[in-house]
């Protein structure tokens, strides 16, 4: 029980702390465009990330820190017609981000946590020997996961495995260009990515699931700040593999898996 009331406090902490965060950058940068967050509700202007890739523009909300690819994750999430079931579905959600394991946990019937090694998660597995039963999960969610796993095959496997009849899988990658590079090993200056996912990526998607709607930045509204703001003409040497795409606006995807009922 101490231990719970413990971390309760520190995550009440750490909700003030953020919010206090993100009404002092609103008030120093009064000039910068103004966004709102669908995840948190702030309104006001996005912090930039200064990624060893170089500078996304706008990229976070420095009120519950979470950055384009969630943003277009929770707009996804709040569009599906299932949305209203979701009080009676159980959600598998593999390496869970702290921007939204909270608020999923709230949303789903049964909510359960996983990965590899992270500390605090309900189970430490390998997403290609998954434990569980099959048609265990309505739903499985993994972001920027299967891009670190060099059999991500076997993972898709296992994801449809566990899911019933119906079940949604929603697999997000970091897609970089039209093909997908596989590297000879894992870069540590790419947090340990095996290859760089293309949109030709997701044809391993369709190999398993009975249908794949693609959710992209540019169905939603820019007031969110949806899109992913970098330069991608010219990466940095650690990043040679990655291909390069001319602009600096880039559409994010979220691929919504479906098995057959």
């Amino acid at each position: 029980m101490k231990k719970q009331a413990h971390k309760s406090i520190k995550a009440r902490v750490r909700t003030v702390l953020k919010r206090f965060r993100g009404v002092g950058f609103k008030a120093l940068n009064p000039s910068r465009k103004r966004y709102e967050c669908p995840i948190c509700q702030y309104q006001g202007p996005f912090q930039d990330a200064h990624d060893p890739t170089g500078l996304r523009k706008d990229a976070m909300c420095p009120s519950c820190s979470a950055l384009e690819r969630h943003r277009t994750f929770w707009l996804t999430l709040n569009d599906l017609p299932e949305r209203a079931r979701f009080c009676e579905m159980s959600l598998l959600h593999f390496a869970p981000e702290p921007e939204l394991g909270d608020r999923l946990r709230r949303l789903f019937g049964h909510y359960t946590s996983a990965d590899l090694d992270a500390p605090g998660v309900d189970y430490h597995v390998d997403l290609t020997k998954l434990p569980f039963e099959n048609e265990s999960y309505d739903m499985v969610i993994a972001s920027h996961v299967l891009e670190h796993i060099r059999e991500d095959r076997l993972a898709l496997h296992h994801i449809k495995r566990i899911l019933k009849p119906g079940g949604i899988a929603i697999l997000q990658v970091p897609v970089l260009g039209e093909k997908t590079v596989e590297y000879p090993e894992p870069n540590p200056k790419e947090w340990f990515h095996v290859r760089s996912p293309g949109e030709d990526y997701f044809h391993r998607y369709t190999a398993q699931f009975s249908r794949v709607e693609k959710f992209r930045s540019s169905q939603f509204d820019t007031r969110y700040q949806p899109y992913i703001y970098e330069n991608r003409a010219e990466w940095p040497a650690d990043y040679r593999l990655r291909p390069t795409l001319s602009g600096v606006r880039h559409d994010d995807i979220v691929p919504v898996c479906y098995v057959e009922r």
